[in-house]
């Protein structure tokens, strides 16, 4: 499927991955479409790293690090690279982030902010750019729901659209949290995805993502996704 709905989806999976961050057991970021509130823990950084093949067989990777100082605990500062092997779009792009926490979801209801812009690294061109609302309410200890929305830029006949995201969160036991979520670029295309994340509890400075996704234009695409994510 090479046409340009899907060179928009294929676009939309890369600036979302690059404006996720990673955070504690049951959090969003990673490999993650829609994102939490909260940032990493103040003094920590954290490097994220996975491959999503998309059927019939294009896919991409990613290398994110990140960070959060004990000076300004509600600023996260990163940079993402992300390298595509497929036809649609020309080259790795490589690019800032930055979350902002405004209020922790321990609170009551977190919310925050994120931004990231990326360039294709042959070109020079700006390849995409986002400015999302993060929301996280979190229901109980072990359920907690994930509201994304806000502008996004995506170098396509589209290049400005609305970013919209939803997420569930289950703390299943056995350090493993069940996530499902639909996302969607308005106009665009939607997709949902759902998976499983384990943390070990020996050793909570990994997470390990084992996801699977779909979305559903002109033509249905499956996706997916292996990732780690390292805090030290």
């Amino acid at each position: 499927m090479k046409n340009n709905s899907y060179c928009i989806f294929i676009g939309t999976l890369l600036w979302v991955a690059a404006a996720v961050f990673a955070g504690p057991t049951l959090a969003a970021g990673g490999a993650h479409i829609v994102d939490d509130s909260e940032v990493e823990t103040p003094g920590t950084c954290h490097v994220e790293l996975w491959v999503s093949d998309f059927v019939p067989g294009d896919g991409y990777g990613n290398f994110a690090p990140a960070c959060t100082s004990l000076k300004i605990p509600w600023l996260e500062i990163g940079a993402a690279y992300q390298h595509y092997w497929d036809q649609t779009i020309g080259g790795p792009l490589l690019g800032p982030q930055l979350k902002i926490n405004f209020q922790p979801a321990s609170k009551g209801v977190g919310f925050g902010l994120g931004l990231t812009a990326a360039v294709n690294v042959r070109t020079g061109d700006l390849g995409l750019a986002s400015l999302l609302g993060l929301v996280t309410i979190p229901v109980t200890e072990k359920f907690r729901i994930n509201v994304n929305g806000g502008w996004s830029y995506l170098d396509s006949d589209n290049p400005t659209a609305f970013f919209w995201g939803g997420q569930v969160e289950v703390d299943v036991g056995w350090d493993i949290t069940l996530m499902m979520e639909a996302f969607g670029r308005q106009p665009g295309v939607i997709g949902n995805q759902m998976g499983l994340r384990y943390t070990p509890s020996a050793h909570p400075r990994f997470d390990f993502d084992l996801l699977v996704g779909t979305t559903y234009d002109v033509v249905n695409t499956k996706f997916f996704t292996l990732g780690v994510t390292v805090r030290f």
